[in-house]
């Protein structure tokens, strides 16, 4: 009986070309970088998500219970957290869109063929070269009310006497949010700089020679090359901002009164100062959840862009 494998003129019975042999050792190439996103972040990540369906608590005595969907229920109904939740917003929208217009200029400054531009890039990312915790406590020493150089600077300029402004109610977030935008805009010029040096010369030398103003070139020529890493950078910014935890938790601890209080300081408050595990693990599932969708909207956003062009 004639086998279904043999080939012909380099085809199978079937008329089919055979396909490329499959090389089972580029697993082994893999797996260097494959076992830790595993370990370190698939797998608690799994776990998490089994945790929010539990009791746990810490220094309980009693076995850890499976409780369905019990503390999602609770979750629905805690003012304090959804509070938190629409703080976590404020706080990422007022970060992200400050934070890309200031970046903006900032990189079509930089763009320029300035004198001492190198040392102006140089200084531009020094605040993304510092730790969250070193920002956190330097624009501490900057707020003090005592002896912080702003207070200093309004008292010498005859505009008062300075205000505590991480501790009083209607200063603490502006001025967390403005902590925020300083430490982020660096990353986001950098991105943005690498597109604009990513556009053609000449399409510019091309807008001018048609008589196109600085805005018209920005507009028609500029935009149009940069959108695609606007668009990038500026959805990453705002999932790195909405999860946010070292520096506000650096700067104010979530007060005064919770003002400050980003869902992740509110989750990271129940698990380890309440000892809410299972509590707080159902905060994290809606907080991935949310940027899941944040992220499934984006991707979308982007396929449908590129089918466009």
């Amino acid at each position: 009986m004639a086998t279904a494998t043999k080939r012909s003129g380099g085809t199978t019975a079937a008329g089919r070309r055979p396909g490329p042999p499959r090389d089972h050792g580029a697993w082994f190439l893999v797996l260097p970088a494959l076992i830790p996103i595993l370990v370190l972040s698939v797998g608690p990540l799994l776990y998490g998500i089994a945790l929010a369906f539990t009791d746990s608590q810490s220094g309980r005595t009693q076995p850890t219970q499976w409780v369905g969907t019990l503390n999602f229920q609770d979750l629905l109904h805690d003012t304090l957290f959804w509070d938190s939740f629409r703080i976590g917003l404020l706080w990422a929208v007022g970060v992200t869109v400050p934070q890309f217009l200031l970046a903006l200029g900032l990189a079509l400054l930089l763009n320029e063929k300035l004198r001492f531009r190198w040392l102006a890039r140089a200084l531009a990312i020094i605040p993304w070269a510092m730790p969250e915790v070193v920002v956190g406590i330097m624009w501490r020493l900057v707020y003090n009310p005592d002896a912080g150089i702003l207070n200093e600077t309004i008292r010498d300029l005859g505009l008062g006497e300075g205000r505590d402004w991480l501790t009083g109610l209607a200063t603490a977030l502006p001025a967390v949010i403005l902590v925020g935008i300083w430490a982020g805009m660096p990353q986001t010029t950098v991105a943005l700089l690498a597109g604009l040096q990513n556009t053609p010369h000449e399409l510019h030398e091309a807008a001018a020679l048609d008589g196109a103003g600085a805005w018209r070139r920005f507009r028609t020529v500029t935009w149009p090359a940069l959108r695609p890493v606007a668009l990038a950078i500026t959805a990453l910014n705002f999932i790195w901002n909405f999860n946010s935890f070292a520096l506000v938790y650096v700067l104010t601890n979530g007060g005064p009164g919770g003002r400050t209080r980003l869902p992740m300081l509110f989750a990271y408050e129940e698990a380890f100062r309440y000892g809410q595990f299972g509590y707080a693990a159902a905060m994290g599932c809606v907080m991935v959840a949310v940027i899941s969708v944040l992220l499934a909207l984006y991707l979308v956003g982007r396929l449908k862009g590129d089918q466009d062009r």
